[in-house]
């Protein structure tokens, strides 16, 4: 079972409190390769659920992919760690997922997940769903060809606005044992082990923990069923607000950017601090980051509109 491990490979999507315990998880387990995708970077305000970082990666704003591939190597450094920067799209998940074995969710969005589930779903790659807000979690593994898939369950993202760890809180003994129970389905598939379809929910705080079955795979669903991908297959990304961090993030370039020539020319404006992997722009109210691909979080607003002008105005078209 342990040479399976070692060679195969396995991709955490999102490193955030979910994601930066898989990763230190599956390394200790011995994957041999792991691939660490997250769009964000280190922050104080989330220190108390994120195992992985500590007030140091936070002080130098490094991106959490980074921060936790450095991490990664310090627990084994017997395997491959491969930090990605990146937002999964439609247009990267390809390039990003190649080689991946099995994939687990460190992800806070639907919109995110049924990209996921339909990339998994057209490369029959196993997937590890998991979620966590409050003292509640849940997981099921979703393989395709055998388990309903994500949108079987949920056919629509649920209406209104959603607690998030952000808004909510969250009590991180959950995250870690949510986590925790993804990376032992994935070793599980990965060594060949059975695994029950089955959702599993927990409650730390009421000590609940509670098995259901998964619903067979739905006839008439659009990505299992007719394999329309039509999120993998969908239009280029734009401005959206990041629930409860009183940003918004833009994907306005189509080509890379120079941060460095970049801080050079913000430096008689405002507080900029270059790390070599974002740029961190300071005009207050507002905070720019910035990533090499043109991706950018502005924090300050919620508005889009407003946070494209910005982005125009110091960073360009």
């Amino acid at each position: 079972g342990q040479e399976r491990l070692l060679a195969t490979s396995a991709a955490v999507v999102g490193c955030g409190a979910l994601g930066a315990f898989q990763a230190g998880a599956l390394a200790r387990a011995g994957i041999g390769r792991i691939l660490l995708i997250d769009r964000d970077f280190v922050e104080t305000s989330t220190l108390q659920r994120q195992s992985l970082y500590d007030e140091s990666d936070a002080r130098d704003a490094l991106p959490k992919a980074v921060a936790a591939a450095r991490a990664v190597a310090r627990i084994n450094s017997s395997i491959r760690v491969e930090p990605l920067v990146e937002d999964l799209t439609p247009a990267n998940i390809a390039d990003l997922l190649e080689g991946a074995a099995i994939i687990l969710d460190g992800t806070d969005n639907f919109e995110t997940r049924y990209l996921l589930n339909d990339w998994a779903i057209d490369r029959a790659v196993p997937w590890i769903y998991g979620g966590a807000v409050g003292s509640y979690g849940l997981s099921m593994p979703i393989i395709p060809g055998s388990t309903a898939c994500f949108e079987c369950i949920y056919p629509e993202p649920p209406s209104g606005a959603q607690p998030t760890c952000e808004t909510a809180g969250v009590v991180n003994t959950i995250t870690a044992l949510v986590a925790s129970w993804q990376v032992s389905l994935a070793l599980r598939i990965l060594t060949g082990a059975p695994v029950q379809p089955r959702i599993t929910t927990f409650d730390v705080w009421t000590g609940d923990v509670r098995h259901v079955s998964m619903p067979s795979p739905h006839p008439a669903c659009p990505a299992c069923a007719l394999r329309s991908c039509r999120h993998l297959h969908g239009a280029d990304r734009v401005p959206i607000s990041l629930c409860g961090r009183n940003a918004v993030q833009i994907h306005d370039r189509r080509r890379p950017l120079d941060l460095a020539s970049l801080a050079a020319t913000l430096s008689p404006l405002g507080d900029v601090r270059f790390n070599g992997f974002a740029l961190r722009f300071t005009i207050p109210p507002h905070e720019l980051t910035v990533f090499p691909d043109g991706r950018a979080i502005i924090k300050g607003t919620q508005d889009p509109a407003l946070a494209r002008s910005l982005y125009s105005r110091y960073i360009g078209n």
